[in-house]
């Protein structure tokens, strides 16, 4: 009998020990020092052994009812920290996955716990460096920490624990666990509350501890940087099926912002953040409880997200207001207990691939996988209208919810869907409404453009719909669709939907026809090395409308005029279009600009501000969009264009570009005769005045990076001038050889793709020096509006058949 109970205990043995060698370590990537990396994995016991810094997830579960932490207990067999107390769960970054995916990961095998990603709140990333276990175990470790926040505790019941990592749980309360670490209690994993970690306890007690009075405050005051108005417009001219048409287009125009912004299953409000949908449908369905949260309401309907474009898109709200949802099936059922009810979260730092890319996705990431696509492949990835994905999350949502292992023998894990597919929902429901429109309308062009929009909305090939849109011409005047990429703030290569309805001004499009016709004599004296030009820019046409509508990516300051289409295809081909918005140029002049120069322009040249010079620069910026470089070659003989090289970088640079550029090209016609020499001074100083108010825009908008970066560059060269009364002029003897240098430097580093001359150049100019500090400051103190927030009667009018 002894030697039966030995050879079953030696082939157990032997059994473990080749399943063990069947199971291979995991393996972690290794990153530099700085986080960054390398392109090697190695085991993860060799990891830890070296000391070579990789990355982990923490997650917190937080019940906000009982401001309680939930804790696990580390099992005995750990490596680290065995029977300590510790986060809630945890894990390392296997080599090849992701941050989000390990975290949902880790709650279901740890804690029994299937949560959606909206339940994920990405708070900040912590660095671990210790030495344990006798010199042994060495940890180096970025830890990407997330918090779970519910309404109350989840019954402990609930959870499925495994054993091999987690002995126990428990809830504690946020202030005694911060007590306990601070005080180095020997039961509980060290983390230095003084220091980084600090950060988890900081945030969520500021989040709990806001006044509802204070916090009303702030938003009122919010508010009133906007100046509502309500923008008026003639219909005269349009025929009685054009209005039925239009009252076709203006539905359209919402399904826009449901994909931007606006319904439960939203499109642009979907195109911002994936939780974005469903706290704007708790903010509606609140509003009404409170004074705080009616203005919480009205603010997000400015913004269309819970970050305030006017204060560097800061958020204003925080995972602490959000919606409210349900999980009946998250864990093991408990008697009489309905299941988790959680808050959607939302990161309080705006994320700078919107909802485009994983919100876990860096650059090196999709730069190694675009180098790993091929050529066809690699144009879809950097393409204006798709998304990019995971398959291990999809995977990861399918494994979850039948209960199957989750594995993918893919090298990369990211894939291409394009819009058609992603909004296919609003895009189908879109493309009906504009083919109806299209049926009804008598315009030939209108019809043309109609139709295939809506085909691009279908098969998202959109080259031909926008030569179409180039090519309107009728009284009823419409864009929509897919178009600029400022809320791509990682690559500046993603499209957000948005649409612009309106009546075209007849006699204003006819006096501007010299601006679109001059467009190739601006190009050939552009003050840049003849070789960076080209020979054949083609005539822009403008078109000039009052607005009538707008939606979609339309949040925050309202735009005055807009050049498309982006696609350097089409630009190359056949140049862009512009369109001036009269009214809101009309509006933004007289409730903001004007208010401005009475401030902040000295008393001898305030005069000198006037609407003709700054509707005047507004075409002119919109023109110089069309000149200038677009598609480029590098210096190793390669084609390129701006947006591709410059990246991130590119809408800043361009928007500076145009503004400056159409300040050069403005003084060139004045001198060719085009306009009166008069134009000359109020050019100047209406820009001067313009400076102020595109820069209150806030440094994260392209806009006023680029007119920071403008007003900073002429200071600095003594074009313009800070007098004592903190007040400021134009050096007229100065200012346009100024204007000139910094047009060539810009045009130069686009023209070159030379993204680390731009970087060095927004870099030194894109600040908030103390000349704008003084001139905002005054600006805050008198309350001048930064912006406006238009309403639309007529639209709603129409809507209602009242019209």
């Amino acid at each position: 009998m002894c030697f039966l109970a030995f050879l079953h205990k030696l082939l157990t043995l032997v059994k473990k020990t080749m399943a063990a060698e069947v199971i291979e370590e995991e393996r972690l990537d290794v990153l530099t020092r700085t986080g960054q990396k390398t392109g090697i994995s190695k085991p993860r016991g060799d990891i830890h052994r070296d000391g070579d810094y990789h990355r982990a997830v923490h997650v917190w579960i937080f019940s906000e009812g009982t401001q309680e932490l939930l804790l696990q207990q580390r099992a005995e067999s750990k490596d680290s920290w065995p029977g300590l107390w510790d986060v809630s769960s945890a894990g390392h970054i296997s080599a090849g996955d992701s941050s989000l995916v390990t975290a949902r990961r880790e709650l279901h095998e740890e804690l029994g716990i299937i949560l959606p990603k909206d339940a994920l709140e990405p708070l900040f990333v912590f660095l671990q460096e210790c030495v344990i276990n006798d010199g042994n175990f060495i940890n180096n470790e970025y830890n990407d920490v997330y918090l779970v926040t519910t309404l109350d505790p989840i019954p402990l019941e609930a959870f499925t624990l495994q054993e091999s990592e987690v002995s126990a749980i428990k809830y504690i309360s946020l202030e005694e666990y911060r007590s306990l670490l601070a005080k180095e209690d020997p039961q509980y994993v060290p983390y230095d509350v003084n220091d980084q970690y600090g950060q988890l306890f900081e945030i969520i007690s500021k989040r709990y501890k806001q006044k509802a009075e204070a916090r009303s405050l702030t938003l009122q005051k919010q508010l009133n940087h906007y100046a509502r108005i309500s923008l008026k417009a003639e219909l005269k001219g349009l025929s009685d099926s054009d209005k039925e048409a239009l009252k076709l287009l203006i539905k359209a125009a919402k399904i826009m912002d449901e994909i931007f912004c606006l319904q439960s299953l939203s499109f642009f409000i979907k195109q911002v953040w994936y939780s974005n949908p469903s706290l704007r449908d708790w903010l509606e369905q609140n509003a009404d409880e409170s004074q705080l949260n009616k203005l919480k309401w009205m603010y997000y309907l400015i913004n269309k997200s819970p970050w305030s474009c006017l204060d560097e898109n800061e958020s204003f709200l925080t995972t602490a207001d959000s919606a409210v949802k349900i999980l009946s099936e998250a864990t093991k059922p408990v008697a009489g207990w309905k299941g988790i009810k959680y808050r959607t979260a939302f990161p309080t730092s705006k994320p700078p691939g919107a909802n485009f890319y994983p919100p876990d996705m860096d650059k090196m990431e999709f730069e190694l996988w675009k180098k790993s696509l091929p050529e066809d492949k690699r144009k879809e990835a950097i393409g204006f209208f798709n998304v990019i994905k995971r398959k291990s999350e999809a995977m990861l949502d399918k494994s979850l919810s039948q209960s199957t292992p989750s594995s993918t023998s893919d090298t990369h894990d990211l894939y291409v869907v394009p819009y058609s597919e992603e909004y296919s929902s609003f895009l189908l429901r879109a493309a009906d409404l504009l083919d109806k429109a299209g049926d009804l309308t008598n315009s030939s062009s209108l019809k043309k453009f109609l139709h295939s929009k809506a085909e691009a909305f279908l098969s998202n090939e959109y080259y031909d719909s926008d030569i179409a849109w180039m090519e309107l011409d009728s009284k009823l005047d419409i864009t929509i669709g897919p178009y600029e990429t400022y809320e791509d703030a990682l690559f500046g290569y993603k499209a957000t939907f948005e649409a612009f309805i309106g009546i075209k001004d007849d006699e204003a499009t006819a006096q501007l026809k010299l601006f679109g016709d001059n467009l190739q004599v601006l190009e050939k004296n552009l003050p840049m090395d003849d070789i960076y030009k080209s020979g054949d820019v083609i005539a822009a046409p403008i078109r000039v409308i009052q607005l009538v509508y707008n939606s979609g990516d339309v949040k925050g300051p309202q735009t005055i005029a807009f050049n498309l289409p982006n696609d350097e295809r089409i630009v190359k081909d056949r140049g862009t279009s512009m369109v001036i918005l009269k009214n809101v140029s009309d509006a933004k002049f007289k409730l903001i600009l004007q208010p401005i120069a009475d401030v902040c322009i000295a008393k001898e040249q305030r005069e000198l501000v006037d609407f003709e010079s700054f509707f005047t620069h507004t075409i002119c910026h919109e023109c110089c969009h069309g000149i200038g470089p677009h598609t480029i070659t590098l210096p190793n003989g390669q084609k390129s264009t701006v947006r591709l090289e410059l990246q991130e970088l590119h809408s800043s640079l361009e928007e500076a570009k145009a503004d400056i550029v159409g300040l050069w090209a403005i003084n060139f016609l004045i001198n060719k005769d085009f306009f009166p020499k008069t134009l000359v001074k109020s050019m100047y100083v209406s820009f001067l005045a313009g400076c102020f108010r595109s820069v209150r825009f806030g440094l994260e908008e392209a806009h006023g990076k680029g007119q920071a970066l403008q007003f900073n560059y002429l200071f600095d060269k003594g074009a313009f001038v800070l007098h004592p009364d903190g007040t400021f002029s134009v050096d007229f003897d100065k200012v346009e050889g100024v204007v000139e240098t910094l047009s060539r430097e810009i045009l130069t580093l686009q023209a070159q793709g030379d993204k680390r001359a731009a970087q060095t150049l927004l870099s030194k100019y894109c600040l908030m020096t103390q000349p704008l500090k003084c001139a905002l400051e005054k600006l805050e103190r008198i309350q001048v509006p930064v912006d406006i927030a238009p309403d639309f009667p007529i639209a709603d009018q129409i809507l209602l058949n009242n019209l």
